[in-house]
């Protein structure tokens, strides 16, 4: 085994192309997964504070960062699809399983196909999407879509379409953002297209894992949807992330591992916790 404090980069062959990934750290295998249109780098800071205790695996989801696009409609059973055939190609059995806006919707169809395979789960900043809320978001202009221009302008309207949900004294956020939209400008908006069109409501009553609702205080979005994200899923919890918003992940990375780190050394067996079946 090489030294815990090393981060390693990969690729894996999935049924939909090659996935990139990101791994650190020795333990129980923790996949994270990232929002719209971001890629493994959203978890850039967490991942060396998860690593002091789990093999950390954060990947770049189908279509996005480094991954391979697939050549049909994106969808989230094909995001999903692309998550179980990394862990497949990495010989992880079991693993715990922490998801961002998108990444979260995604973690919901991975722990719903395969429940026996989640040891537990953490769900950050998701909308229930549902019949309702499919409607009104068709009625909302795209959150990232932007036509490019010949003098770059379009550079500024992605930020400034990002910007009221991020921190003002943070533009390094915004920063990691637009350099990872930018590399899937033209289907900048397929994930949250996707995330639209899934039926979460005929899924997520079949996840049988320890459940983790997480949400900034300032996520608007998705900050309401918690009682009913909790309602479906038997035996799971909530908790607030106080002073952020949509970016937690990035923006308070030492809260938001530090209730990932506290839930999981909680919800999983010790036993389980100490497996790990390549290391990094």
């Amino acid at each position: 085994m090489t030294s815990p404090a090393l981060l390693r980069h990969g690729f894996a062959d999935t049924r939909h192309g090659q996935v990139h990934y990101v791994r650190q750290g020795h333990g129980l295998p923790v996949l994270l997964l990232h929002q719209t249109p971001r890629s493994w780098d959203e978890y850039r800071d967490v991942i060396p504070i998860l690593a002091r205790d789990f093999h950390v695996i954060a990947m770049d989801t189908l279509g996005f960062g480094s991954s391979t696009r697939p050549p049909t409609p994106w969808t989230v059973e094909t995001f999903a699809e692309g998550v179980l055939d990394l862990c497949d190609e990495l010989g992880l059995g079991s693993f715990a399983l922490v998801g961002h806006h998108t990444g979260a919707v995604v973690a919901v169809e991975v722990a719903a196909t395969r429940p026996d395979r989640i040891e537990a789960l953490v769900l950050s900043g998701m909308p229930f999407v549902d019949a309702p809320r499919r409607r009104a978001v068709e009625q909302r202009p795209p959150i990232d879509h932007v036509v490019p221009q010949p003098d770059g302008s379009h550079l500024l309207q992605l930020w400034n379409n990002r910007a009221p949900y991020y921190p003002s004294d943070r533009p390094d956020l915004l920063d990691r953002l637009v350099h990872d939209a930018t590399g899937v400008l033209d289907e900048v908006e397929h994930g949250h297209v996707a995330v639209n069109r899934y039926r979460m409501e005929d899924r997520i009553g079949a996840i049988t894992a320890p459940t983790l609702a997480v949400c900034g205080e300032h996520d608007e979005f998705s900050l309401p949807d918690q009682p009913r994200i909790v309602g479906a899923i038997p035996g799971a919890r909530a908790t607030v992330l106080p002073d952020t918003g949509v970016p937690a992940v990035d923006h308070r990375p030492d809260r938001f591992a530090a209730v990932v780190r506290d839930f999981l050394t909680e919800s999983i067996d010790p036993r389980v916790r100490a497996r790990d079946p390549e290391g990094a």
